[in-house]
């Protein structure tokens, strides 16, 4: 899991696909952190991808580095504890300006049965489970 972290910390700029309703969608997002050996995102409980992982939590992350690309296929479970939203504000310094630990609207999520899947065009594909 943490080669899975660190390929996503490097790319920066990774995309989240959901379903809304029966259609694809598809967003930028730029936070990950380890928090409890769990693999966390971070967004706003407003945010429409926010009720789409509610109705369907399951969720593909996809990003390319350095001639490689990984994807990220996994259940997202909302984590409501102070101390999972302050790792992530803490490890994301950033989200500071938007986003409070204790506000109604910071929510963070962990991937539970996960798969990621490295990529390249000269060497076999490299699967990671947790």
């Amino acid at each position: 899991m943490n080669e899975v972290y660190e390929f996503l910390k490097k790319a920066g700029t990774f995309y989240i696909a959901t379903i809304d309703e029966d259609k694809p969608r598809v967003r930028p997002f730029g936070v990950v952190n380890i928090f409890e050996d769990k693999l966390y995102v971070q967004t706003g409980k407003i945010k429409n991808v926010s009720k789409q992982i509610e109705k369907n939590n399951n969720v593909e992350i996809c990003t390319f580095l350095n001639g490689k690309w990984i994807r990220v296929s996994g259940k997202l479970i909302r984590d409501d504890r102070l101390d999972a939203k302050i790792s992530m504000l803490e490890a994301n310094p950033s989200l500071k300006s938007m986003y409070r630990a204790d506000d109604d609207n910071t929510e963070v999520l962990y991937f539970e049965d996960a798969t990621a899947t490295i990529y390249s065009f000269t060497e076999e594909p490299k699967v990671i489970k947790f």
